[in-house]
């Protein structure tokens, strides 16, 4: 091992190595502590090789070329002049269905971006939506329950989607996305894509900002209708990941216009929105968005279950300048996606060519495990230590965010404009009326399926409250279905 500044296993350098972060100096100790996290999961692995196979999806490497300056809100390298460009690799995903299932469903789309920046590596987990079903990570997995097959029938049930998403009116404006017409893109090429959560940006002068990121397709928006969407899952389920690599061996390179809404931290405590609710956006009108890049794709994996499905995407994989922020959903991830690696690749994943750095290199005491290479040799395995090995920075990666109160099971706190329902009718009227009836359309199959009117009835009412228009005209369709 080579000397240097000591690193997380993504090669992002460490401040401190003797002290775990706490809310206040005698406060308890935040999850948001990734290296407190990584070493202690590391080390209850180290003897306990785990895995388990991923979700169904296609990636690419590329580049992000930055086009403006950004320098004034963050000192993250990668972004610290004009014309730089970066090695990346960019896996899309659907969510709810499984490596054998179609491309061309009704689900939402992830977007998951790895930066192999000269800082480490920094993943943006997004989706190919601004914002999200839930807002609090303790209902993450009850949610995906009902999304995936029920334990007594097998199958995926109306009744359990419907009666989670009526009971959990924070959906609303999320399910107003995926059943409207972009809830089944054409391709991995035709859609957007979104940081989603809200993330914390610091400059070179410790200021910090709050900042939403948007990835704008260059090829335009296309999507599917569901009639089309059935013809083609059936005709090839492989539309989308085949799409994507012919399109590349063409030289039809995608691209995507990259963006960010930024916030001074001043202004979130009075913004109109809880600025870290993942079920709400930040209107553009209150924070435009600011190109900073162009993300390209050019270059295929050539060997899919090496590159695409043991690729690993961990939110909590951050360089210097960026950081999180209090987001309840984004502080959940940064926990549990790292921990479903270390379980699905095994505790070694972050050594595999695709998800290893490639701009810097990796410095760390985690040892063994199952596919360890040996590359540390007889190097010791701990810090501090007298025989030169590396040592932390003594700089954290982001910026303190103050908090005050008691510890308990808080909610998320409530802005002058927050409720569950007036994004979701925003955006309902800003479609036009061929939207809507198809709007209308995907949602009225979807809920006449339940077997208990009370379900039907409870979710009808929630697009009610978002829209007296929205509500009357889905309470018409599910009726006429339910005859």
């Amino acid at each position: 091992m080579t000397t240097g500044p000591l690193t997380t296993e993504a090669g992002a350098p460490v401040a401190d190595n003797q002290n775990s972060e706490s809310a206040g100096a005698g406060g308890p100790v935040l999850i948001q502590d990734q290296h407190l996290i990584e070493k202690l999961a590391h080390f209850n692995r180290e003897r306990i090789p785990e895995r388990i196979v991923h979700a169904r999806g296609a990636g690419a490497y590329g580049t992000f070329t930055v086009t403006a300056d950004v320098t004034q809100y963050t000192r993250a390298k990668f972004l610290s002049e004009i014309g730089k460009q970066t090695e990346v690799f960019l896996r899309f995903s659907t969510v709810a269905g499984n490596l054998g299932s179609a491309d061309a469903v009704r689900d939402p789309r992830g977007f998951a971006v790895k930066f192999y920046t000269e800082e480490g590596n920094y993943d943006l987990v997004g989706n190919n939506t601004p914002v999200f079903f839930i807002k609090d990570a303790i209902k993450f997995p009850d949610f995906i329950h009902t999304q995936k097959r029920d334990p007594y029938t097998g199958s995926q049930e109306a009744d359990n989607v419907w009666d989670f998403w009526g009971l959990s009116p924070e959906s609303t404006h999320q399910v107003t996305w995926l059943f409207g017409d972009r809830g089944i893109p054409a391709s991995y090429r035709h859609m957007d894509g979104f940081g989603s959560h809200t993330f914390q940006w610091n400059n070179e002068a410790g200021e910090a900002f709050w900042v939403k990121y948007h990835f704008k397709t260059d090829q335009g928006i296309k999507n599917l209708t569901a009639e089309e969407a059935a013809v083609l899952a059936g005709q090839d389920p492989d539309s989308h990941q085949r799409d994507l690599r012919t399109s590349i061996e063409n030289g039809d390179f995608p691209s995507w216009t990259v963006q960010v809404q930024i916030m001074p931290v001043a202004d979130a405590a009075t913004y109109r929105f809880n600025p870290f609710d993942l079920t709400k956006v930040w209107p553009h009108a209150d924070y435009p968005t600011i190109e900073i890049g162009k993300l390209e794709l050019n270059r295929n994996p050539q060997n899919i279950f090496a590159e695409v499905e043991q690729s690993i995407f961990s939110p909590h994989h951050f360089v210097p300048g960026i950081g999180p922020s209090p987001d309840k959903m984004l502080q959940g991830r940064l926990f549990a996606y790292g921990d479903a690696h270390r379980y699905r690749v095994g505790i070694n994943a972050d050594h595999l060519p695709v998800n290893r750095p490639h701009a810097t290199e990796a410095r760390s005491h985690g040892r063994d495990g199952y596919a360890y290479d040996g590359r540390h040799g007889g190097a010791k395995n701990y810090e501090p230590n007298s025989f030169g090995g590396p040592v932390q920075t003594d700089r954290p990666l982001w910026t303190a965010t103050a908090v005050t109160g008691t510890t308990g099971d808080h909610q998320a706190p409530s802005h002058a404009e927050d409720d569950d329902f007036v994004q979701a009718g925003n955006l309902y009227r800003l479609m036009s009326e061929d939207e809507k009836d198809r709007l209308i359309q995907n949602l009225a199959g979807f809920i006449a399926q339940v077997s208990r009117d009370d379900i039907a009835e409870r979710a009808i009412e929630n697009f009610r409250k978002a829209d007296e228009d929205y509500g009357k005209r889905l309470q018409s369709a599910v009726q006429a279905l339910r005859g």
